[in-house]
C-alpha cells in the first residue's frame, strides 16, 4: 500500500471529483424535479440541449465506470508459481478449470491425466485418462471442467470424443465414459442449466447436450458459423462466451443466440484469444497467446490489462471466488496465480467430489 503524501493528494482530488458530480447532480435533479412534474413545457430548453446532456452524461458514466475498475483491479500482481504436476514427463500445462470451492483441476499437452489441487497448489489426487473397452488404451484430454453434480468431464481431440469420469463404476478406481463423439472438441465448460458446452474446432461448432444418469446424451442442440473455436466458458446472465483462433471472443445469449462479440462491443484488438472464463461479477477474463497477456472485460466501462508481464504462452484461464486469477501458461509449464481483485466477493456453497471422489490412481508411465 502506497501511503506517500503524493498518493494521498491524488486520492484527494479523486474523491473530489466524484463529490462535486454527487452535489451538483442530487442539486439539479431538486430543482428540475418538481418544475418538470408540475410546469408545461420545458422553458427554455431545447433538443439540442437534451442531446448534449444525454451524450456528456453518457460519457461521464462510462469514464466513472473506469475509474471505479481501475480502483477494483490490480495488474501483474503474481503470488504464486505452480510447477506442472506432470513435470516435464509430458507437454506444457493447457487446460485448466476451477471450482467455486478453490479445487484447481488440470490437464497437460500430452499428458494421460487430470490433476486435483488444493488451494495451496498442491496436487491430492490424479485421475488416469485411460480406457477399458479394447485393452489398456490411453488417451490424452485437451480442456477440463465439472459438471453440476460433480464429475470431471474432458475433451479427447485425438479421438474425437468427450468423456466423463464415473466414480461409482464397477471398477474400484472408477471409469472413464464415453458420451459423445466429435470432429474435434477443443474447450469444453457447463452452462447455467448445468448442459455441457463443447466447442469442436474444425467444425466451427459448439454442441450443447444434457447428461442423465445413466451417463446418456439428451436434449443436444448444436451452433455453427464460428471459426476455430477453441475454449469455451458460461457468463453469469446465462449464456456463454467462446474464443474464436486468431480473430475474436464471440458473446452468446441463454436461448444461443449471438449478442456481440468482445471486438464489436469493447473495440478490443485480439492477437489469438485463446482460454476464457467468467467471474461471479459478469467479468469476462481472456487470455491473449499471440499478445501474451490477460484482458479483463467488465459488463460496463473499458477493457483492463490484468496481465501485461512476464507470461510466455498464456492458454487456459481460469478465476475463483477467492479473487485469485489462474493462468496455465504453457510457455513456461506452470500454473501462475495472480490477485487480480482488491477485495473478494462472498463465497457461494458449491458441490464438491466428497463421495464420489475417486481412488487416487498410481502414477505410471503409458506402455
Amino acid at each position: 500500500m502506497d501511503y506517500s503524501l503524493e498518493t494521498t493528494r491524488k486520492k484527494e482530488d479523486l474523491l473530489r471529483a466524484v463529490r462535486s458530480l454527487q452535489v451538483k447532480s442530487e442539486n439539479t435533479l431538486q430543482k428540475a424535479s418538481p418544475l418538470l412534474s408540475y410546469h408545461q413545457g420545458l422553458g427554455m430548453v431545447k433538443e439540442c440541449h437534451i442531446h448534449q446532456l444525454t451524450e456528456k452524461t453518457k460519457t461521464i458514466c462510462h469514464d466513472l465506470e473506469d475509474i471505479k475498475n481501475l480502483l477494483c483491479f490490480r495488474q501483474n500482481e503474481l503470488v504464486q508459481r505452480i510447477p506442472n504436476p506432470d513435470g516435464k514427463l509430458y507437454g506444457g500445462v493447457n487446460g485448466i478449470h476451477c471450482s467455486l470451492d478453490g479445487i484447481v483441476y488440470v490437464t497437460s499437452e500430452n499428458g494421460p491425466w487430470v490433476h486435483l489441487l488444493n488451494r495451496s497448489g498442491q496436487s491430492f489426487q490424479s485421475l488416469q485418462c485411460v480406457e477399458w473397452n479394447r485393452g489398456k488404451e490411453y488417451f490424452l484430454p485437451e480442456d477440463v471442467t465439472v459438471t453440476r453434480s460433480g464429475l470431471v468431464a474432458v475433451t479427447d481431440m485425438v479421438n474425437g470424443a468427450v468423456c466423463i469420469f464415473n466414480p461409482n463404476s464397477k471398477f474400484s478406481k472408477g471409469k472413464w465414459m464415453k458420451i459423445g463423439t466429435f470432429d474435434s472438441p477443443s474447450g469444453i465448460g457447463v452452462d447455467s442449466q448445468g448442459r455441457i458446452l463443447v466447442a469442436d474446432y474444425a467444425q466451427g461448432k459448439v454442441h450443447l447436450f444434457a447428461i442423465d444418469h445413466a451417463f446418456k446424451v439428451a436434449s443436444t442442440h448444436t451452433i455453427s458459423g464460428l471459426q476455430g473455436p477453441r475454449y469455451i466458458t458460461q457468463v453469469p446472465e446465462g449464456g456463454f462466451a467462446v474464443s474464436e483462433e486468431c480473430r475474436d471472443v464471440k458473446l452468446f445469449s441463454a436461448s444461443h443466440k449471438l449478442v456481440s462479440s468482445i471486438s464489436n462491443k469493447h473495440g478490443h484488438q485480439f492477437g489469438n484469444p485463446a482460454g476464457v472464463c467468467a467471474d461471479i461479477e459478469g467479468n469476462l477474463i481472456v487470455a491473449d497467446e499471440q499478445q501474451r497477456k490477460v484482458f479483463l472485460f467488465p459488463p460496463s466501462g473499458s477493457p483492463v490489462c490484468l496481465v501485461s508481464e512476464g507470461l510466455k504462452r498464456p492458454t487456459g484461464v481460469a478465476c475463483s471466488v477467492f479473487g485469485q486469477l489462474l493462468v496455465a501458461d504453457t510457455g513456461e509449464n506452470c500454473i501462475k496465480v495472480f490477485r487480480y481483485r482488491v477485495k473478494p466477493s462472498s463465497i457461494p456453497e458449491s458441490p464438491r467430489m466428497g463421495s464420489e471422489n475417486p481412488t487416487l490412481t498410481p502414477r505410471e508411465k503409458p506402455s
